[in-house]
């Protein structure tokens, strides 16, 4: 498979960046991840001038605005350093899939990092600098932090959205055609019901008048519904839903000791008795042994290499 370039912030690679001079080296995303990611580390704070050690700086609200600025000496003053940073990094970064932030961080944290008032109280929460300039430039760009990357759930969903990311990037270096554009949606169809059955429906309308559309107009919207949806995790019952469709293309294949296993194993995974790559193993097996051409496009069942094991705890 290709290597998908990520950026990441560079404390998470083991680099010696932070305001003390450590790091936060993340055993997974330099492990695991490493095999499927092209990583291209950032330190916004460094890449500004602030050095290595440095002073630490916090988020401080100033009248209406969130200021970056020294803890020690509120004089340094980073603010447009940083946001001038973070529009010239959206732009060279544009040909990353994802991007795995600091938690915490007041330039890289996404979201929950602290906004203190000038006399140091604490007030309230908001997004990093860099990373809120980086998002409202590419809203669509999968964006994840490393502490959040612990969940089992929001694991599974952030790689799947940078694998279809990068499917659709893809596809727009190739060239999108109307019969292109079908084939991709056909391909996602269940994957992307898993996660939003309202924007599959809605992006289904969209292509039943693909002779009528704008296509300048209607291929942004459509990226848009799509990384839309993908960005609400699947849950349980959705993925039972999709399950359930799956199984109905083996109604005449499988006999009825079959079925009934079949049956019996998605409503195990519905009590939570197992996890979701039990029955999708299951219904693997079925279809190799019935092969079925539309089933075996479909993404929903392969969203990412099963050697990462992510759905082996969702």
């Amino acid at each position: 498979m290709p290597r998908i370039p990520i950026a990441i912030s560079a404390c998470l690679l083991g680099q010696q960046v932070r305001f003390d001079g450590g790091h936060k080296n993340d055993a997974y995303i330099n492990g695991t991840l490493s095999t499927y990611f092209d990583f291209v580390p950032v330190c916004p704070e460094v890449a500004i001038g602030l050095g290595i050690p440095r002073p630490p700086i916090r988020l401080v609200r100033q009248s209406e605005a969130i200021r970056l600025v020294g803890v020690k000496d509120p004089s340094v003053d980073v603010t447009e350093a940083m946001q001038a940073y973070g529009a010239r990094m959206a732009v060279e970064l544009q040909d990353v899939c994802g991007v795995i932030l600091k938690k915490g961080s007041p330039s890289c944290g996404m979201e929950r990092v602290k906004v203190y008032a000038s006399d140091g109280r604490s007030l309230d929460k908001a997004s990093g600098l860099f990373a809120a300039a980086l998002r409202s430039r590419h809203p669509l760009l999968p964006m994840e932090e490393e502490g959040r990357l612990g969940d089992p759930g929001l694991r599974e969903n952030f790689i799947t959205r940078v694998f279809v990311y990068h499917a659709w990037r893809e596809l727009g270096k190739q060239g999108i055609s109307p019969g292109k554009l079908i084939a991709f949606h056909s391909d996602h169809k269940y994957l992307i019901m898993a996660h939003n059955q309202a924007a599959y429906r809605r992006m289904g309308k969209m292509l039943a008048n693909l002779g009528k559309a704008d296509w300048d107009t209607l291929l942004p919207q459509y990226e848009n519904e799509l990384m839309g949806a993908l960005a609400r995790p699947a849950k349980r019952q959705q993925h039972v839903n999709v399950l359930q469709h799956l199984l109905g293309y083996l109604r005449k294949q499988l006999d009825t000791g079959d079925k009934a296993e079949m049956v019996e194993i998605i409503e195990q995974y519905r009590q939570g008795i197992v996890p979701l790559i039990v029955p999708i193993t299951l219904l693997k097996h079925h279809f190799r042994r019935h092969p079925h051409d539309y089933i075996e496009r479909q993404v929903y069942l392969s969203p990412h290499p099963h050697e990462l094991m992510l759905r082996n705890l969702v």
